[in-house]
């Protein structure tokens, strides 16, 4: 358990990250992403456990970069920690738990949206708490489906990412009807900020399309498709029309008593890591309370069972799905100063929980948790 029969050590693992380029002088650069949402869910536990005698501890473990994250965790595992909300790449996150296998250990997974996780890999000591890239691309398809924007152009970053979150987003499109009527690789190298104006209406040019569809998750040219395009038409995805699992325009359902809690403990709005982050410790709090106890195995049992739910500020109850570990949960679509919809729409059915028509339902997914 860690610390004693009444206190829970939660341990915080991130790895440092290289210092991504700054492609705007208008977006900070936040070091602490995820973190400080661990750390305001942990007073909030620590409200509670006032009246339970249960007490909760963040302990914060910071990897260089270069180095081997399986060395400390194995040392945390020494002294007895066996719950890690884990800030690490899909590749880094599969290494550690495929190494530690069949140990009494649980992940709590708040940065990674990569679908092969909860699917051809298949990680059943961990718990995911962003939507996966095919969540969004659901939810997203389904705002457009309501809109009848059914004719997509589709423009795919260079880099890795982009090509898993298009794939994403074609699976969406053949899910729900919609047509990829042209789709375009982004090949430009150099500054989108200086040749924006000049490139982009030529490369949208000559085709009928209603909405362009970005695929560009570090942001190298997204944002300078809108207002640029040869035709008059919306952008979404990565950039544009965005589905996420928060955001700073979201005020429904007590959002604004988080926001302003988060703001007030940190100073910047809250990111979906942080929010992720707020989650995963909530989640084990409120087992840990439900429970009546700090034992890793009913904290463990109790979230993955069908009585688990959690409160997000998202106007639903959140539970895990029990083939992949994936949090069910609203996805907000949010443009970039205001919430546009939250999926899933009215209209969209489930014979048993409307937030499984996001992402990949039982009888599709190919994991058994």
């Amino acid at each position: 358990m860690g610390a004693s029969e009444s206190e829970l050590e939660i341990v915080y693992l991130v790895q440092e990250k290289a210092i991504p380029q700054a492609l705007s002088n208008l977006d900070p650069i936040i070091n602490d992403s995820g973190m400080k949402g661990a750390e305001l869910a942990i007073a909030d536990n620590n409200t509670t456990g006032r009246f339970t005698g249960q007490q909760f501890r963040l302990k914060v473990e910071v990897v260089p970069r270069n180095d081997d994250v399986i060395v400390p965790l194995r040392k945390l595992m020494d002294s007895g920690i066996q719950h890690f909300v884990t800030n690490l790449s899909s590749s880094s996150l599969l290494r550690l738990t495929e190494a530690v296998e069949g140990q009494a250990l649980f992940f709590y997974d708040i940065s990674t949206i990569d679908d092969r996780l909860r699917e051809e890999k298949c990680l059943s000591n961990v718990v995911h708490f962003r939507p996966s890239r095919a969540m969004r691309g659901d939810a997203l398809a389904q705002y457009l489906l309501k809109k009848r924007w059914r004719k997509w152009f589709l423009v795919v970053g260079p880099l890795k990412e982009d090509r898993l979150y298009a794939d994403a987003l074609r699976r969406a499109a053949k899910r729900y009807g919609m047509r990829i009527v042209e789709e375009k690789v982004w090949e430009y190298t150099h500054d989108a900020r200086r040749t924006a104006q000049s490139e982009i209406p030529v490369f949208t040019q000559g085709i009928d399309y209603d909405i362009l569809i970005v695929a560009d998750e570090v942001g190298m040219f997204g944002e300078y498709l809108a207002y640029r395009t040869w035709m008059p038409r919306p952008v979404a995805g990565t950039q544009g029309l965005v589905p996420t699992s928060w955001h700073r325009t979201h005020e429904q359902w007590g959002a604004v008593q988080l926001q302003n809690r988060f703001k007030k403990l940190t100073g910047r709005w809250m990111t979906e890591e942080d929010y992720g982050g707020w989650l995963a410790v909530r989640a084990i709090g409120e087992a840990a309370t439900r429970q009546h106890s700090l034992e890793f195995e009913k904290i463990r049992s109790y979230i993955l069972s069908d009585d688990f739910a959690l409160a997000g500020f998202k106007g639903r109850k959140l539970t895990f799905r029990r083939w992949s570990g994936q949090l069910r949960q609203p996805v907000l679509l949010a443009g970039a100063r205001s919430m546009v919809a939250v999926a899933p729409l009215e209209g969209f059915l489930h014979p048993k929980n409307q937030l499984d028509t996001l992402g990949y339902d039982e009888s599709e997914s190919v994991c058994k948790f």
